[in-house]
């Protein structure tokens, strides 16, 4: 059996995990740069060896409270930030390091929340 503790930056609790089908949902891997925000931001120009790199890149990838990773979905940081604001500076920071390292473009609002929310850092 599976077992673990996560020490959820998004929440700032602690989520004790044991694998299996009644609980797998609680920790979920997350993208930081969800797939779909990236597509539509410039992701749909990469090779797909790109896309694929993009996609399993730790610097994107982090274990997360599941229900806290479904409410997140596909937002970006105009329209979501963690609840635990003690974690926010490095979340945009680590997005806004993968959508340089991919060149993804930002819309207005989620460069106005990422400039905002690193200003107080």
């Amino acid at each position: 059996m599976a077992t673990g503790v996560l020490a959820d930056k998004y929440t700032a609790i602690t989520i004790d995990f044991i694998r299996g089908g009644n609980t797998s949902s609680a920790v979920q891997i997350d993208h930081l740069v969800p797939l779909s925000d990236a597509w539509q931001k410039g992701a749909r120009q990469l090779s797909d060896d790109q896309r694929k790199q993009f996609a399993n890149d730790p610097l994107n990838l982090m274990a997360s409270d599941g229900p806290t990773n479904g409410a997140k979905g596909d937002k970006d940081a105009a329209t979501w930030l963690p609840p635990n604001r003690a974690f926010r500076c490095e979340y945009v920071a680590r997005q806004t390091a993968v959508k340089v390292k991919y060149r993804l473009w930002v819309t207005q609002a989620e460069h106005d929340a990422i400039a905002r929310t690193l200003s107080s850092c």
